[in-house]
């Protein structure tokens, strides 16, 4: 197994679920034996620094639908990224996926065989369905072997060239442990909740049935912060 001291973690964000990112960054670093350098992928930030203009997709459903194929651009396609949805909350330590082995691979994802049987999902917009849907929610990225998500592959190759990772071989992607990205579900093996159908932050889904654990962790986050701001102002 590897041994890593600091990884870099690109989480999809959303303006419109500014707390969800809060709160999987505080879950992240809450659980983490080593350093995390966490970057949120913004759409602002992308359209400011990079000439990001990709017209807007009326099938996307957050502002990262597409910016997340930039991790590997972003980290100058060096070394290994981990990227994730916003829409998810860490109960184990990380750092085991920054152990495993990429040397033969371009990515690892769990390989979800998922079929959705609602029309609408989160925040009220229009599910789709197709193949590989899920995987690219949580990928660990060999950011070198990645070089085809350019700038310009990413602003203009259509979402299946993307989403279904039409360019990189079969054998060239990995597995993930499917304890690492557990779909709008708990039990005591799982690692990682991605509340696919809505988060307990979003109007319509409060009684999320696990959106306990969620908030359990957004009241941790939000009293983190009010003793941060209170030992700042003593200071």
């Amino acid at each position: 197994m590897k041994k890593v001291s600091t990884a870099k973690v690109y989480i999809g964000y959303d303006s419109t679920q500014h707390i969800a990112y809060d709160v999987l960054r505080h879950s992240l670093r809450r659980h983490s034996s080593i350093d995390l350098d966490i970057h949120p992928i913004c759409l602002r930030d992308l359209e400011r620094d990079h000439g990001w203009a990709r017209q807007i997709d009326p099938v996307q459903s957050t502002e990262f639908t597409y910016t997340r194929f930039l991790t590997p651009y972003l980290c100058d396609y060096q070394g290994t990224a981990l990227f994730m949805d916003c829409d998810m909350l860490c109960l184990a330590d990380v750092s085991e996926l920054f152990q495993l082995e990429m040397a033969n691979y371009a990515l690892r994802v769990v390989k979800h065989d998922y079929h959705p049987t609602k029309s609408i999902k989160m925040g009220g917009k229009v599910q789709t369905s197709y193949p590989r849907k899920n995987w690219s929610s949580l990928m660990l990225m060999n950011c070198s072997r990645l070089r085809v998500w350019t700038l310009g592959n990413v602003q203009e190759r259509s979402g299946a060239w993307l989403h279904r990772f039409e360019p990189i071989p079969d054998e060239l992607i990995g597995d993930l442990p499917p304890e690492w990205n557990v779909l709008d579900r708990y039990d005591p093996s799982t690692k990682l909740v991605h509340y696919t159908e809505g988060g307990p932050w979003l109007p319509g889904c409060e009684h999320h049935p696990y959106g306990d654990i969620w908030l359990a962790y957004m009241k941790e986050f939000m009293s983190d912060q009010g003793d941060r701001r209170i030992s700042g102002h003593r200071s």
